[in-house]
């Protein structure tokens, strides 16, 4: 009966990740229709609502297989937390903050089962995440607490690319480097949080993040995989495009430090959470849908129109925002609105009918790219 669950989780996953993008729309400055303070829950919506719901039903549904049916308190909480939110209802951050900590209790069993560096790491991203959450809810601005959400991301997509890190045999010491840079975040997130004099904190951030993308750059195996072909090409440049916008994200952080608001704000956390975090969503769509809903995909060539939409217009629009073009960035904004929506139609249109049994060989064998 759990499985069923699968379908009403993604499409609350779907449509948050709609109201988001208005959301960032409107906070770009359009005018659209919209419900009061909807403006304002862009980023819960989108990292806690959209990213905490798809995150915890790919962890469910991969735990669930095995009889582990309570894995799915983590992403019903999360949904339900999105919906509410979307309602304007005050229960929205508590269940969004029950939904993170329950996924905590997740990795625990995924790390007991499999105690590895890479469980480690995605399970202390998620750890992140919660003390982001609960931040939040104890009032902490949300220009404080988004970076403890981009560590959840980053750990939670560093974790998973060191698993596959692992088969390029990198040498002993790159691992404690890593793990160091890790270290160097969360310093950072302490002192931002913690002693917000100045921005040094904000800083060493930025700083921790540009590395983090230098490290994923130099070892991550879709160096090589790019050279293949099709779906496995597809995936790898993803990443590695990815990794770029990441390192630009630190950069801009590094050098302007604490932003509360405005086109360096904006330039600083859409490189991050669009560039980055977006860029692996588009790269293992074709793999994770499949994984969640038990169907085929068609991969395609069609697929890099959303890709090159995203990639293109997210240029233009941080260099609307470091140029304060304004009337440049709002339409930079709208193309990335429409990137999003193209990738939803093409996944969409894309999937076939079949089973978890029958997926294509590209599909099963994608987690080694």
């Amino acid at each position: 009966m759990l499985k069923r669950l699968r379908y009403p989780l993604l499409l609350i996953a779907l449509l948050t990740l709609l109201a988001a993008t208005w959301a960032g729309l409107l906070r770009i400055g359009w005018r659209l229709p919209a419900s009061s303070g909807l403006a304002a829950a862009h980023g819960p919506l989108m990292v806690s609502g959209f990213l905490g719901t798809l995150i915890g039903l790919e962890r469910a549904v991969a735990l669930g297989a095995l009889g582990r049916r309570w894995v799915y308190i983590a992403p019903i909480l999360s949904g339900l937390g999105a919906l509410t939110s979307l309602l304007g209802l005050p229960a929205g951050p508590w269940l969004l903050t029950a939904g993170s900590i329950a996924l905590i209790a997740v990795f625990g069993e995924i790390i007991r089962r499999q105690p590895a560096s890479f469980t480690y790491t995605m399970g202390f991203g998620t750890v992140l995440w919660a003390a982001g959450n609960v931040l939040w809810l104890a009032g902490w601005p949300i220009f404080q607490v988004v970076w403890w959400w981009g560590g959840y991301l980053v750990l939670t997509i560093a974790g998973e690319r060191l698993e596959m890190a692992r088969l390029t045999h990198f040498p002993r010491w790159a691992m404690r480097a890593f793990f160091i840079l890790v270290g160097v975040y969360v310093v950072g997130l302490l002192v931002l949080s913690f002693i917000p004099r100045g921005d040094l904190g904000t800083r060493v951030v930025g700083l921790a993040l540009l590395l983090i993308a230098l490290w994923l750059l130099r070892f991550d195996i879709a160096r090589k995989t790019v050279r293949r072909t099709g779906l496995t090409r597809f995936i790898a440049l993803n990443l590695l495009i990815g990794y770029v916008w990441l390192a630009v994200s630190g950069l801009l952080v590094l050098i302007y430090g604490q932003q509360a608001a405005g086109p360096i704000y904006d330039a600083q956390l859409h490189t991050l959470f669009l560039g980055f975090v977006f860029g692996m969503i588009f790269g293992h769509a074709p793999v994770i849908f499949p994984a969640v809903l038990g169907r085929q995909i068609e991969y395609g060539p069609h697929f890099y129109g959303h890709v090159g939409l995203l990639h293109v217009s997210l240029c233009i629009r941080i260099l609307a925002d470091l140029l304060g073009l304004v009337i440049l960035r709002q339409w930079s904004g709208m193309l990335n609105g429409i990137a999003l929506l193209l990738f939803l139609a093409v996944t969409v249109f894309s999937l076939r009918k079949g089973s978890a049994e029958s997926l294509p060989a590209n599909a099963r064998s994608a987690k080694s790219n």
